[in-house]
């Protein structure tokens, strides 16, 4: 009986890694096509097996500057996140103050409304700021839906950090930069690769926000992928590879904070 229900579960799970892999892996097989082949024959890997579209995309100005544009403003949002959320999140986790819980649950209240509700205030007063289409523009507007999330995520680490570490170094004479870089800091070091990454994938796929805000200096990937229309019609192997080199930054990003994403979900705050 024991062994039936073990032979179920490997064929369901069996099935959905292969429903789950067939999309990337069809994207992949489409990289290597031509369009003449993608739109004329139903095949499972490339019969004219092509570099083309990679060297299209790495020699193309107007394609490889949005992945460089997509990382630069990622990177910075990244790194403002991280800055603002880890001060906010100790000041959460750690002292208690008139209205906290209320000013908590207004920054998560940020975190769940649509990019689109937004989208207008940001064009306006970028317009009249005159940061329209630069990388920090976008970075900006991303603090809006990042710090939240990082904060939410920072507090539930910090709050299973026991208060006597605290006492204990400043009665030993420790200052609180210092505390908290060198004891604090690394004992939360799995939350702030957590917050990481989840800031990080948020700026990296979001589009509204990055196509509205941007033209021409600071597009981004996903907005070029969206401008593909041609008089000829779809670019789809050019797409296709665009689609895969997209997909390279955050599996990375995954491989190196997969440790630290499963004491997230061990903890209850991811």
């Amino acid at each position: 009986m024991v062994e039936r229900r073990f032979r179920k579960r490997t064929l369901f799970l069996f099935a959905y890694l292969i429903f789950a892999l067939l999309p990337i892996y069809w994207m992949v097989n489409m990289s290597f096509k031509t369009n003449q082949e993608i739109l004329s024959a139903f095949t499972l890997w490339p019969a004219e097996f092509t570099w083309a579209n990679y060297k299209t995309i790495f020699t193309d100005p107007s394609w490889y500057s949005g992945y460089i544009n997509s990382l630069i403003y990622v990177g910075i949002n990244t790194v403002i996140s991280l800055t603002v959320a880890l001060p906010a999140a100790y000041a959460f986790s750690r002292y208690r103050f008139l209205g906290d819980k209320h000013v908590f649950f207004w920054l998560l209240t940020n975190r769940m409304t649509p990019p689109a509700v937004f989208l207008l205030p940001f064009f306006q007063l970028y317009t009249t700021m005159g940061l329209m289409d630069t990388h920090i523009a976008v970075a900006m507007a991303h603090l809006l839906f990042n710090v939240p999330l990082a904060v939410w995520i920072l507090e539930g680490f910090m709050s299973g950090i026991p208060r006597e570490i605290d006492e204990t170094a400043y009665v030993d004479g420790y200052s609180f930069p210092r505390f908290f870089f060198t004891i604090f800091l690394p004992l939360i070091k799995a939350g702030v690769g957590v917050a990481a990454f989840f800031c990080f994938m948020f700026s990296w796929v979001e589009l509204l926000l990055a196509r509205t805000l941007t033209s021409v200096n600071a597009k981004p990937i996903v907005a070029t992928m969206t401008r593909t229309v041609s008089a000829s019609g779809m670019d789809w192997a050019t797409l296709a590879a665009a689609g895969v080199l997209t997909i390279v930054p955050g599996a990375i990003v995954i491989w190196f904070v997969r440790h630290y994403i499963a004491k997230g979900f061990a903890m209850g705050r991811v």
